[in-house]
């Protein structure tokens, strides 16, 4: 028996018939034509599915799209919507992906991340993204691009309250 669910989706309310058994994942790839999360391992492993839901990180392979009514849920679209982040721009400097397959999942996770720490270690930058496999760059470059995508924010943040603290 299908039921109608609300949730905003990168920003804006919307709103889709679902079953009680669909996963999120095909709901978002099928109905709401959200092509950034991928099939992957559809058990939860790879991080390719990965989503903001109340801004934390989540495998959409592994939730009921049910259960998110009312939720709000951010995706890869979702977080460049004036261009690219910093973050993203960090991981184009550093060649970070070769084939992009992962990518949607890591940039999701290191935003989570930086926003709870924004300027993480590496080994902090491994341990957030440890649930994200990438079987094409050895990770040393999405590290360094996390790092330096934290040292930026900082950066920007800083000159931005020297800024207002110098505005009459």
């Amino acid at each position: 028996m299908k039921k109608t669910i609300e949730l905003r989706l990168n920003g804006e309310p919307r709103s889709v018939d679902v079953e009680p058994n669909e996963v999120l994942l095909d709901v978002l790839r099928d109905k709401l034509g959200v092509k950034s999360p991928k099939i992957g391992c559809e058990r939860g492993d790879c991080g390719a599915c990965t989503i903001l839901l109340d801004g934390r990180t989540a495998r959409s392979c592994l939730i009921l799209a049910i259960e998110t009514d009312g939720h709000e849920i951010v995706t890869v679209e979702g977080i460049g919507r004036g261009g690219m982040t910093p973050l993203q721009q960090a991981f184009v400097r550093h060649n970070a992906f070769q084939c992009g397959f992962c990518a949607p999942g890591v940039v999701l996770a290191a935003t989570e991340l930086l926003q709870r720490n924004p300027l993480p270690t590496a080994q902090e930058v491994k341990e957030a993204l440890g649930g994200n496999l990438c079987r094409c760059t050895g990770y040393e470059p999405i590290v360094e691009a996390v790092i330096e995508a934290g040292r930026a924010a900082r950066r920007t943040r800083r000159t931005r309250r020297h800024a207002q603290e110098d505005a009459p």
